[in-house]
């Protein structure tokens, strides 16, 4: 994509860098990645071209936007039949201590407005800190897509069940006034942790939500927390 003379377009300058990315994960075979990237760039790309006057210059972007249409068209296809034939995967390790691992930057590639319902089972939704990560997962989905239901399976906390059915209720309540179906039930035998979307994407996850290090007060932790 040329550069002259569009430097001063903060649109073009952000499509131009978003482009480069997404051909740059496309040649290493990143391909969910590379779609997002491509979608967001063209975007960008779609903003800028209905500013322009000249129809020199419009027909030179319309033909780039064409380009990269077809590009991105070609691996949604790809992707949707990978996923279709259940040969789509991908693993993510995160270190110790490591940070900028938010479910918004490790699930964003999944989530688009065709989802609206949302499973999650993980038997680890008892503590403090943990409710508070089912809730912090439930805004991101909130921002994220259009979530209408979320069902959740969880295991009920011998020790401590008042707490953990409070705090659930209190959770439900939050969502219902966005609009959102909190299902909850409970399982003495779950021991798998997974997520998954009505748009066809299941993510397995080692921990389940609780991969981030407990905070060190005894108080819910707003913060960005290290993950283990």
């Amino acid at each position: 994509m040329a550069k002259s003379g569009q430097g001063q377009d903060p649109d073009m300058t952000a499509a131009a860098t978003m482009l480069k990315r997404a051909t740059e994960l496309d040649s290493e075979s990143k391909f969910q990645q590379a779609l997002v990237c491509y979608q967001e760039g063209l975007d960008l790309l779609l903003r800028v071209m209905k500013g322009i006057k000249d129809n020199n210059k419009k027909c030179n972007l319309k033909a780039k936007i064409s380009q990269y249409m077809d590009r991105a068209e070609n691996i949604k296809k790809y992707l949707d039949q990978e996923k279709e034939d259940g040969k789509y995967h991908k693993q993510i390790k995160i270190e110790e201590n490591a940070t900028g691992f938010s479910y918004e930057s490790l699930l964003k590639e999944y989530l688009n407005e065709t989802v609206t319902e949302v499973w999650i089972e993980d038997p680890y939704i008892r503590q403090t800190h943990q409710l508070y990560n089912f809730l912090r997962f439930c805004e991101m989905l909130i921002k994220s897509c259009k979530v209408k239901t979320i069902h959740l399976l969880t295991s009920l906390d011998a020790g401590n069940r008042t707490e953990q059915l409070s705090a659930l209720d209190e959770i439900k309540r939050s969502l219902r006034s966005h609009g959102v179906l909190l299902e909850v039930e409970y399982s003495s035998s779950i021991h798998d942790r997974e997520i998954r979307f009505n748009n066809g994407w299941q993510i397995k996850i080692g921990r389940g939500l609780d991969y981030f290090k407990k905070p060190q007060s005894q108080g819910l932790n707003s913060g960005q927390g290290c993950c283990h």
